[in-house]
């Protein structure tokens, strides 16, 4: 396993086949994945997308994550926790300003794009994350609610490539979201199955 300490990111490639196994070791800890087309970072994530095809707001085993293009980039093989997000975008300065009066606060957007630059890949290029582990509810009356996360130390979510992808993942910067506060995230990547 590969360590992410609290508030930071990293990126990678994933090649059609492979498997991105992210662990929450401490529990109560989000991580955000960004992923592009290797072949064209035009192609990139899409929550509208995977909303479409899904028809669920929380994603588990068996589930995709689409493109902007409708193809399957993702599929998750495996799930310990069953709750995550991908409503939200990824946490950004701004955010914490607008939201919180927190200034020059560490954030997932900015981790995200540092991350990805030597990708080619832009800070607005990164709009939609699967947020893993993020805890998000929808009242009936349409209000979201962001809560605890319900993992618990060394629960795990494997998501298989269905292309050739960039990826980029952080340990959440959002204390908010981590159940008050930032902490590790581990993630190691699978080979083919067979």
């Amino acid at each position: 396993m590969q360590r992410l300490q609290p508030q930071t990111g990293c990126a990678f490639t994933l090649i059609d086949g492979q498997a991105l196994e992210i662990c929450d070791p401490e529990g109560c800890q989000v991580a955000d994945v960004a992923a592009f087309s290797q072949r064209d970072v035009r192609e990139s994530f899409s929550s509208g997308r995977t909303l479409d095809y899904n028809e669920l707001v929380y994603l588990t085993t068996g589930a995709a994550l689409y493109s902007n293009r409708s193809s399957q980039m993702l599929k998750i093989e495996s799930d310990d926790v069953k709750r995550h997000d991908y409503l939200l975008t990824p946490c950004s300065s701004r955010m914490f300003e607008l939201l919180r009066g927190e200034f020059d606060h560490p954030s997932c957007l900015t981790n995200l794009a540092n991350s990805l630059r030597p990708f080619g890949i832009a800070e607005d290029d990164v709009r939609c994350t699967f947020n893993a582990f993020m805890n998000v509810s929808v009242s009936d009356s349409g209000r979201v609610t962001v809560s605890e996360p319900r993992s618990a130390a060394g629960d795990k979510i494997v998501l298989r490539a269905h292309m050739d992808l960039i990826v980029a993942l952080t340990a959440c910067s959002s204390e908010h979201s981590n159940g008050g506060r930032c902490k590790a995230i581990e993630f190691r990547i699978l080979g083919p199955v067979g």
